[in-house]
């Protein structure tokens, strides 16, 4: 996968879970692109959810 493909990718993912989870942001999400641990930590925070459903949730984009 190119570059890209991954930025395409991770817009899709970006915009499916601001769907699911209305309370993140754009600061939240833009924070993942190097940082996936502490992504998953803000997500979790915000949602309530635990982590392992969250990478559930994202592998299954």
């Amino acid at each position: 996968m190119n570059e890209e493909q991954f930025k395409g990718k991770w817009n899709i993912a970006k915009g499916k879970l601001k769907q699911k989870y209305g309370n993140l942001t754009d600061d939240d999400l833009t924070y993942a692109e190097g940082k996936s641990d502490e992504l998953l930590g803000r997500i979790q925070e915000k949602t309530g959810e635990s982590k392992e459903k969250l990478k559930n949730f994202i592998d299954a984009l």
